[in-house]
């Protein structure tokens, strides 16, 4: 959009589907913000709401629940998590730079994406039960999904789907824990966070060299 173009929508009055679109968007952005701080689980609808400026039964014109609010969050955070997959394929590296070049990646989204990842990383083994079950099928789909691409790479052709699959869970759960790290508050300080980086990359080239010499399960 040009900056005519901005302009021209900035000076025109909203309209009813617009201001509901923005409130959604606020009552999303303020949960975000809530949760660097607490968990689900205690999340006050009476502070939320506060926090956006409407009234708590204003809250339901945009959500049946505070369960279903952090389903939105929950498929909100994985398309974050998508984008850094598609971000991983592009280019297709080199199997020797691929780990390099999936940290990198890994990285960069934390940096831009704080609030999601840092979301997603404590609700997934949170007290609320309606968000840990989604998140648990998010990232199954995501295992599923590098399985598939696991089998194209040189070396293992013919593992079965039982080995990807193990090994695929291996770098998502990796992917997941190193996420939850890099987003504390003590990853904040450069030295932290570059040991946490190196970990990363050692890590994953760990899960790899064993996977050279692991002898596939039999069908």
């Amino acid at each position: 959009m040009s900056s005519e173009e901005k302009a021209v929508t900035a000076s025109r009055p909203e309209n009813r589907q617009e201001r509901k679109e923005r409130t959604r968007r606020a009552i999303l952005d303020a949960a975000l913000e809530m949760l660097a701080e607490e968990s689900f689980g205690t999340l006050s609808l009476r502070s939320l709401t506060k926090q956006v400026g409407i009234v708590p039964t204003a809250f339901y014109r945009h959500f049946a629940t505070l369960d279903e609010l952090g389903l939105s969050l929950v498929d909100e955070s994985f398309m974050t998590l998508r984008d850094l997959i598609r971000e991983v394929r592009s280019g297709e590296p080199a199997p020797e730079t691929l780990i390099d070049h999936s940290v990198e990646v890994l990285v960069a989204q934390l940096e831009t994406h704080k609030a999601h990842f840092r979301f997603i990383g404590r609700e997934r083994h949170g007290g609320n039960a309606v968000l840990r079950d989604a998140i648990r099928h998010e990232l199954g789909m995501f295992e599923r999904e590098l399985a598939t691409d696991l089998a194209r790479m040189p070396g293992l052709e013919r593992w079965g789907a039982a080995d990807l699959h193990v090994l695929a869970s291996l770098f998502v759960d990796l992917m997941v824990a190193a996420a939850g790290e890099l987003v504390s508050p003590s990853a904040e300080q450069p030295p932290v966070r570059r040991q946490l980086v190196d970990n990363l990359r050692n890590q994953a080239r760990m899960i790899v060299v064993g996977a050279a010499g692991w002898k596939p399960l039999e069908p």
